[in-house]
């Protein structure tokens, strides 16, 4: 009895130790299966409905500012950093040679308006000349009808008769010549006033080329922005094409992110997306949507394409650039710059927009009408050269 109940206090350690080392492994296959099932609650109600990436940069419009004539630097309006609004002068050129081609082309087209008015004077005088050669003919022809009765009745001689006729033949050539300066001259100005004459409408053209290179001696901000990229600096003489300076307008910017081709099988355009810039943290959050996903990877786009048609060929996940609209409100609050890292986070619930567009644009994404204003007052000035040139002429003519 002693031996059994020996051996019975023995064994209750190592029972314990069993039965706490089962509880263990029952508490942790609890845990793993309870782990499983929360991850995969998760993906079904969470995960598979999102998709997110850091590689996601901040873009906008970059507007450069570029001269269209050759010109001297004198005056900058704006340095960088500066806000800049739409129309706003950045740049002055010297103005001198553009307004000495001005005044040439102004008296190029006052000498043209003259001109093409002698051209309807000349029809004028041509068409009196030939009146009066037809008066001339009907002259030649009667003493030729008379000569020629008085030489049947033999009261003149043959001669007197012969040089009759030549008269009456000269006068006819006369008036052929004639008519046909008539017709000549009268080409030049048929179915025309002065304003519609091409001669006019050359030379204005050629004053509105003058007018707007002497107005493209000043550059205006296309767009109301903020300049970035000054590079111009006072005295340089700058050609055409030149980039100068920038304007960004950062009220215009949205997010390129540059998914993964794996993770674009759900994604649509207009869905949802939560965006977080690294430079406001977590405490600040923008929604957008998808606006369009990129037509090719970005290696598809790259200065050098990957080639892929070699022994060591390696297979690498490539990047889709997708393009996400940023709320504005939110924009306007928590402005961004372009550049700026982001993390974005696409919900892909709805799935009832298109992979691709399906329209064209039906408007200009970006339009600016500040160049408009560069020939307001050309066809002003136009108009007051043809009338008083043609004034002048008028007056000169009736004296």
């Amino acid at each position: 009895m002693a031996t059994a109940d020996s051996q019975t206090t023995e064994n209750t350690p190592d029972t314990a130790q069993s039965r706490k080392r089962k509880v263990m492994l029952l508490g942790l296959t609890a845990l793993v299966i309870l782990g499983g099932l929360g991850a995969f609650a998760w993906h079904e109600l969470y995960g598979r409905w999102n998709e997110s990436t850091d590689d996601a940069y901040v873009n906008g419009n970059v507007v450069e500012i570029t001269p269209l004539v050759t010109g001297t630097v004198v005056s900058i309006g704006a340095d960088d950093g500066d806000l800049v609004h739409e129309g706003q002068v950045l740049i002055n050129f010297d103005p001198n040679d553009a307004q000495v081609g001005l005044q040439s082309a102004e008296a190029n087209l006052a000498r043209t308006v003259r001109q093409v008015r002698g051209l309807y004077s000349n029809v004028d005088g041509m068409r009196a000349q030939v009146a009066a050669q037809k008066a001339e003919v009907q002259k030649a022809q009667e003493n030729f009808s008379r000569r020629k009765n008085l030489a049947a009745s033999g009261a003149i001689s043959q001669e007197e008769l012969s040089h009759a006729r030549d008269d009456l033949t000269s006068a006819q050539n006369a008036l052929a010549n004639a008519q046909q300066q008539l017709n000549t001259t009268n080409a030049l100005v048929d179915d025309t006033v002065v304003s519609n004459h091409p001669d006019v409408q050359a030379a204005a053209a050629q004053l509105r080329q003058a007018y707007l290179n002497n107005a493209r001696s000043t550059l205006i901000a296309p767009v109301t922005g903020y300049v970035a990229k000054r590079t111009v600096q006072l005295g340089q003489r700058v050609q055409p094409g030149t980039a100068l300076m920038a304007v960004i307008p950062l009220d215009q910017l949205w997010i390129d992110a540059n998914f993964k081709e794996t993770q674009l099988r759900d994604m649509r355009i207009g869905q949802a997306v939560e965006i977080e810039a690294d430079i406001y943290g977590s405490d600040v959050k923008y929604s957008g949507t998808i606006d369009s996903l990129g037509a090719g990877t970005g290696s598809a786009f790259a200065l050098l394409p990957a080639q892929n048609a070699t022994g060591n060929w390696i297979k690498i996940v490539q990047r889709v650039p997708v393009r996400i609209h940023v709320n504005a409100e939110e924009l306007a609050k928590h402005p961004l710059r372009v550049g700026l890292s982001t993390l974005v986070n696409v919900n892909l619930r709805d799935q009832s927009g298109p992979v691709l567009a399906q329209q064209p644009p039906q408007k200009a994404s970006f339009s600016t009408n500040v160049y408009d204003r560069q020939l307001g007052e050309a066809d002003t000035l136009i108009a007051r050269l043809i009338h008083d040139n043609s004034a002048a002429i008028g007056k000169t003519a009736q004296r």
